[in-house]
């Protein structure tokens, strides 16, 4: 009894938190190693731009909610959320007119379109903060809960009780869709072929036809989609804070390298990687270990090896082994 009381309580601050992050983590880095792959450059406004897409949700969901539109025990967020990939699609088909396609055209090296894409995070950061707000905006409604702790324990007789969140499901689900899709089209449609071909080998695929403004447009609008839809999922299982999304590029980049740069498949396992390695490290195991140790062995402190104000140090650090150890990533990471 004592031993399912421990794996529930594990799946409860870990597992189930870890598994919902990673999903959150993986549909960000794969957005980053989309733009390395084809755009052939680190998009550093890549978090803000998970703000801006939530943003516009957020508006339009409070919109639906004054008119009383709803999904009932969904979160009204859900029926807002293509509303917010065609408001973040526009900002990013935008901002490469304005801004990159300049430099690809005078074929500016890698790094001044770093440069480039830190004068548009801090433009986006300044634009969210500056229409929605810096403070904390808390758009979720609907059912809490899927699974709620007092039903756990009268159905299982457990003194644990298993909580699942809606947002908790609602994320892993909308990530297995989402990645699936997008293997999909990358490997069974023409655009998606023509978009690995042009980032396996730019200059052969020019000779064979394929339109490179029409390959940079696919890949925005893609990574449209997928930030929005991350920045949104993140939002609903924490709360939407601008700034918040800023720290996350730390995370998400060391999921992209992690996992191998420029590889859709290394994005979602580093994203894994990172979110367990983060939360296992910050949490305080003391709540596990007295399920587990006899009571003579039970620990008087909370066995946590890290504060949750270090856990994206932990990213950090993950991310400095990978350099050294192993640049190119857990998979190789070259290529679309």
């Amino acid at each position: 009894m004592d031993f399912l009381n421990a794996i529930v309580a594990l799946s409860n601050f870990v597992l189930i938190p870890a598994m919902t992050y990673g999903s959150q983590l993986a549909l960000g880095a794969l957005g980053v190693t989309l733009i390395y792959g084809i755009l052939r450059f680190s998009n550093f406004a890549h978090g803000d731009s998970m703000a801006f897409g939530a943003m516009a949700t957020i508006l339009v969901t409070w919109w639906f909610q004054s008119m009383g539109i709803n999904l009932g025990p969904l979160p009204t967020a859900l029926l807002a959320l293509p509303f917010g990939i065609l408001a973040m699609a526009a900002m990013m088909l935008a901002t490469d007119r304005v801004v990159y396609r300049f430099y690809r055209r005078v074929k500016a090296k890698p790094i001044v379109l770093v440069m480039a894409s830190l004068g548009v995070m801090f433009i986006m950061n300044g634009l969210v903060r500056f229409i929605i707000g810096p403070g904390e905006q808390r758009f979720a409604d609907g059912a809490r809960f899927i699974i709620k702790a007092r039903d756990f324990k009268e159905w299982s007789g457990l003194k644990e009780g298993l909580v699942l969140k809606t947002s908790q499901g609602i994320t892993v689900i909308t990530a297995v869709i989402v990645v699936a899709a997008l293997f999909w089209f990358l490997n069974r449609t023409r655009t998606g072929k023509s978009m690995r071909a042009f980032s396996d080998n730019e200059d052969l695929a020019l000779l064979s036809g394929i339109n490179p403004e029409r390959v940079v447009m696919y890949t925005w609008l893609i990574v449209a989609a997928l930030v929005t839809i991350a920045g949104v999922l993140y939002g609903l299982d924490k709360s939407f804070k601008p700034f918040t999304y800023f720290q996350l590029l730390l995370p998400i980049f060391a999921s992209a390298i992690v996992g191998g740069l420029g590889n859709p498949l290394g994005a979602i396992a580093g994203g894994f990687v990172i979110a367990f390695s983060e939360v296992t490290v910050t949490y305080a195991w003391k709540k596990v270990a007295v399920y587990l140790l006899p009571e003579s062995l039970e620990p008087s402190s909370l066995v946590q090896l890290l504060s949750t104000d270090y856990k994206f140090a932990v990213s950090f650090v993950i991310l400095i082994v990978v350099l050294l150890f192993k640049p190119t990533g857990l998979f190789k990471g070259q290529s679309v």
